[in-house]
């Protein structure tokens, strides 16, 4: 046994099963492994996760009863060990140090891509900077799934995990977005979802939406309609249980429609906090319009605070 207490390396037959079949995993070259699981339906795992868990000396996993479900499905009898928000700071050192012994480790989460709205990126940054190898097995994502059953535009999109709980620092959240010009994506749980389309229909007027709940499960249910509309039926609906995410249309307006007073409102902000090539990164970023034009803007605005009287 090694110091994480789990098998060495060639104690275990390393097999997983697929179809009622027994097959080998391929030997895993010492590194951590970023696996994505499936969001709802178990068949939707890749044929690599499985290779990569079945094959790994340890598996670090949100909640080892929602993993074992999915191991036991196919055959795979590995280590667990729990990694998620709260035990994060005393197990990540472990972790490493597995890593440290040329063990090969696979991180997953309980459903999805691992490092969407969990802390599995602080172990891949410590990882990389220690000079262990990172691997990504690429999978089912919710937030991408979303996006694609939204019906809404996917060249540009931005996913924002989960708003506030409260509803004063949520609808302030909420004033940030309004201005992002690209498709919104946001995680939200059931006691909160009717409260936070209010909040979002209030905010963001009468975009168009869609609620994405249960996604490839059983009882997956997407429905769309305006922001408003999806407020008042969800104010009333029985049935708001399991994993539900937000996908929200960009605003109407063009972007390259701002008004130059409300581009001059921007790059002021933006020139307070930072430098003149920051600013105009995140004010052409925000309004489409051309870098050019704002850095002479820009120049302009900050030439005219010099001599300023009130400055």
């Amino acid at each position: 046994m090694n110091k994480m207490g789990s098998p060495a390396r060639h104690e275990t037959s390393k097999r997983y099963a697929l179809a009622g079949v027994e097959i080998d995993a391929p030997k895993l070259a010492p590194g951590l492994y970023v696996v994505a699981t499936p969001i709802g339906n178990l068949r939707d795992v890749t044929l690599r996760a499985l290779e990569i868990l079945a094959a790994a000396d340890l598996i670090a996993c949100e909640d080892t009863r929602v993993s074992r479900k999915l191991l036991d499905r196919h055959g795979i009898k590995r280590p667990l060990t729990p990694y998620h928000d709260r035990n994060a700071e005393k197990a990540r050192p472990k972790l490493l140090g597995a890593l440290a012994e040329d063990a090969a480790v696979a991180l997953i989460s309980d459903a999805g891509t691992p490092l969407v709205s969990d802390p599995g990126f602080k172990l891949v940054r410590e990882a990389q900077s220690a000079g262990h190898k990172v691997t990504a097995a690429p999978g089912a994502s919710s937030v991408l799934t979303a996006l694609v059953l939204a019906g809404l535009p996917t060249d540009r999109f931005l996913f924002d995990g989960f708003l506030p709980a409260k509803s004063a620092q949520r609808r302030a959240r909420i004033a940030e977005l309004a201005r992002i010009p690209a498709t919104l994506v946001l995680f939200e749980t059931g006691p909160r979802l009717a409260a936070a389309l209010q909040d979002l229909a209030s905010g963001l007027g009468p975009r168009r939406a869609a609620v994405c709940r249960e996604l490839t499960k059983l009882h997956e249910e997407v429905r769309r309609g305006d922001l408003t509309t999806l407020a008042q039926h969800y104010e009333h609906a029985g049935e708001k249980r399991g994993e539900i995410a937000l996908v929200i249309a960009p605003p109407q307006r063009e972007a390259s429609d701002a008004e130059p007073a409300e581009t001059g409102d921007l790059l002021r902000d933006a020139l307070a906090r930072g430098s003149v090539k920051d600013a105009v990164a995140e004010v052409a970023t925000l309004t489409g319009r051309s870098r050019r034009e704002l850095y002479r803007q820009a120049l302009a605005l900050r030439e005219g605070s010099r001599h300023d009287p009130a400055d």
